[in-house]
């Protein structure tokens, strides 16, 4: 992965994110144009060599550049506003998952399925297999639907924790003592990885989250062999 892939958003998993990323790039379309702006105004007064020792006051351009930037300003608060309402939204969730963070890991609670539960801990470098990524892989992974909205509950046992996956565009503190709750619909398959944003101790960077995307198919196959383990 080159440096400058590492720079921008990763792909979007859910419709949240794929929405966060086109705002993102409004609000950067936004930003250059009034930059490119600002630039030129800049370099054509202070490269030309008119002078005006007569004009003590120009009401029309203080009315425009009072008016268009409250414009601009419209142009990113309206989609930001209705972007925050979507983001809290929960409608009807399929699948209802807890997650409670540990000094430092993870565990996990599927109250839908006969309370399905287990740990979530970081593998060592040494125990890692190929293509797996360090810092980043988990013993057991958070399996979940596509296609199905998935609302999460997040707390936490001891001290503020923050359970993030950039790729579904969710964050949430995990409080101790309350319940944060978030939603999201898994459009493809695959792995999507976060850590805990919050710095909540020594070992703050060593527990990570997993998320590994399924058919539905593979999710009952999921659930039912992990009751016949227990």
């Amino acid at each position: 992965m080159s440096h400058w892939s590492q720079l921008s958003l990763q792909d979007a998993a859910t419709p949240i994110m794929t929405m966060l990323i086109s705002f993102h790039d409004h609000a950067m379309l936004v930003i250059i144009m009034v930059l490119t702006f600002v630039a030129y105004a800049l370099l054509s007064l202070t490269m030309n060599k008119y002078t005006s020792r007569n004009t003590y006051e120009a009401q029309a351009v203080e009315a425009i550049w009072t008016i268009l930037p409250a414009f601009i300003l419209l142009f990113l608060a309206l989609p930001s506003l209705q972007l925050l309402y979507l983001t809290d939204e929960i409608v009807k969730p399929g699948v209802t998952v807890k997650a409670i963070g540990h000094q430092w890991y993870w565990s996990y609670e599927y109250t839908d399925f006969c309370n399905i539960e287990f740990d979530s801990y970081m593998v060592n470098t040494e125990d890692l297999s190929e293509g797996q990524f360090r810092l980043l892989e988990v013993d057991n992974r958070v399996v979940l639907p596509m296609n199905i909205e998935v609302r999460l509950l997040v707390s936490a046992a001891d001290v503020i924790h923050s359970w993030t996956v950039p790729a579904l565009g969710v964050k949430a503190d995990a409080i101790p003592g309350r319940l944060n709750q978030m939603s999201f619909i898994l459009q493809r398959p695959g792995v999507f990885y976060g850590q805990c944003s919050e710095i909540c101790g020594a070992n703050h960077s060593f527990m990570p989250i997993a998320i590994e995307s399924v058919n539905t198919e593979s999710f009952i196959t999921w659930i039912n062999s992990f009751k016949d383990e227990q």
